[in-house]
């Protein structure tokens, strides 16, 4: 069982760690600086050491020298990041930003111990990556590429990670908030020959414009105002590596000119620097936005856009995967109840019902959040429906199941006969019936049929873009 140290002198967030890798199998010890760390134990016995950066007394960084080789991972707010790019260049083996969820601390503890441990003990499945042409052993969980769902649209894109991930070629990472874009990168980054290097995140919406050029290229002493010593940007930090640029489209016209020259000459120029210096990084980007249509109206470069669209992956929204939504939703219930000590919850039928059905607008983060809530607040050995916190009112999914004659299907159930796209379809009926009978229908005449209530057929008709015709309206009135 590995051994983990965590120094982190916030007591909270120290014991929820310790509980969080201990409920994983994992050992652990812990101590609130790099004194009592000394102190108490042997820091070059563990296996793996989880620090916070900033600390009474020592910074964490202090741990690298003290482990004599063995890993550490720094934590760190976002806004101390550059200095956690900084604590990489002494030796930590990557970093993590607060704050952070638990799949994600627990992602990048088991990837680290994995690339630590001796090839010879390691499972041939793990050793050798899989051919593009393989299929994951079981096609819900999708082994190597850790993203949940099995519809159509989902295996394309596996196929295609597959193949993509081994080339150094740039990749456009296309979908909605939500969809699980810094999955792909990571999974394309995992599956690369650059694996065992660095992969930098970078979310380009989340970093003032004064200082994103800084951030990204790096800046010499005296630069601008502030700038007391010179620093290395996230690119640089990302060499031989890769970097991910998340919602690109928000990046500023001048720094997409520098962006344009990294991927074009393979080199930086630090604001304020008249040198240059080469970098070898791998470019993955995402964006929610239309980038050719930004492109054309001279919001993004247009040179740019065509360097980054090498290979372009779309994340389909959560609304168009069928049964992966109750699937998923499966699998964060199991997550959530293991966490909070709450074996044996289970949903309810209306509450099944109104996943499966709910059009998720904030796709797989707003599932997440909505599964996790549920969990927190439900009292029995059921979950209701209302306490999922959706816009979906009791009863009236399956109201229109009934009307529809389609039958229910529990979360979590992967019946490969059922149409993946059965919610598809049952959008397309409701727009269907709505545009054909809305004119000698009113409101509640056509809920009826429908068996919804009237705020329900608002409310999709918001969704679906179908305004209420000014006859309907006045008949209402």
């Amino acid at each position: 069982m590995p051994h983990i140290l965590i120094v982190e002198d916030e007591t909270i967030i120290r014991s929820a760690l310790r509980r969080l890798l201990e409920r994983n199998q994992y050992q652990v010890s812990e101590a609130g600086s790099v004194q009592e760390a000394q102190e108490r134990f042997a820091i070059s016995s563990f296996d793996l050491i989880v620090s916070d950066l900033r600390l009474p007394g020592a910074p964490g960084t202090e741990l690298i020298p003290l482990g004599e080789g063995k890993p550490v991972l720094i934590m760190t707010s976002y806004a101390s990041l550059r200095s956690a790019v900084d604590s990489m260049k002494m030796g930590a083996v990557d970093y993590i930003a607060k704050p952070f969820d638990h799949d994600e601390m627990l992602q990048a503890v088991a990837r680290i111990l994995q690339d630590r441990r001796p090839p010879a003990s390691q499972p041939a499945a793990e050793r050798a990556p899989a051919k593009p042409s393989e299929k994951p052993a079981t096609p819900g969980a999708n082994g190597e590429i850790g993203i949940i769902g099995s519809c159509p649209p989902m295996l394309d894109l596996y196929s295609k990670i597959r193949k993509v991930a081994p080339t150094d070629s740039n990749v456009l990472i296309q979908g909605e908030s939500g969809t699980g874009k810094e999955l792909v990168a990571r999974a394309l980054h995992n599956l690369s020959r650059r694996a065992k290097a660095t992969m930098i995140s970078v979310n380009c919406a989340a970093i003032p414009e004064t200082l994103i050029e800084s951030e990204l290229f790096g800046h010499e002493k005296g630069a601008f105002t502030g700038a007391s010593a010179g620093r290395a940007g996230l690119v640089e930090a990302a060499d031989g590596g890769t970097l991910f640029l998340d919602e690109i489209g928000e990046l500023p016209l001048e720094a997409q000119a520098r962006l344009l020259r990294v991927l074009q000459e393979g080199e930086i120029r630090r604001v304020g620097s008249v040198q240059s210096q080469k970098v070898d990084v791998r470019l993955v980007a995402a964006t929610h936005r239309d980038l050719k249509t930004l492109a054309k109206n001279g919001q993004f470069r247009e040179d740019l856009y065509y360097r980054l669209n090498v290979i372009a992956l779309r994340l389909p929204p959560l609304r168009e995967r069928g049964a992966d939504v109750a699937e998923i939703a499966g699998v964060f219930l199991a997550r959530q109840t293991a966490r909070m000590g709450r074996p044996g919850l289970r949903f309810s039928a209306e509450a099944e019902s109104a996943i499966r059905h709910y059009g998720w607008p904030g796709n797989v983060r707003e599932l997440e959040n909505a599964v996790e809530r549920s969990v927190i607040l439900s009292e029995g050995n059921e979950i209701p429906a209302d306490l999922l916190g959706i816009d979906v009112e009791l009863g009236e999914m399956e109201g229109i199941d009934d009307f529809l004659g389609l039958p229910a299907q529990p979360a979590g159930s992967n019946n490969a006969s059922q149409d993946p796209n059965e919610d598809l379809s049952l959008e397309d009926y409701f727009q269907h019936f709505v545009l054909e009978h809305q004119d000698h229908m009113t409101e509640t005449e056509l809920a009826r049929k429908l068996g919804v209530s009237r705020k329900c057929l608002w409310e999709r008709r918001q969704r679906l873009g179908i305004p209420r015709r000014k006859s309907t309206m006045a008949n209402e009135s």
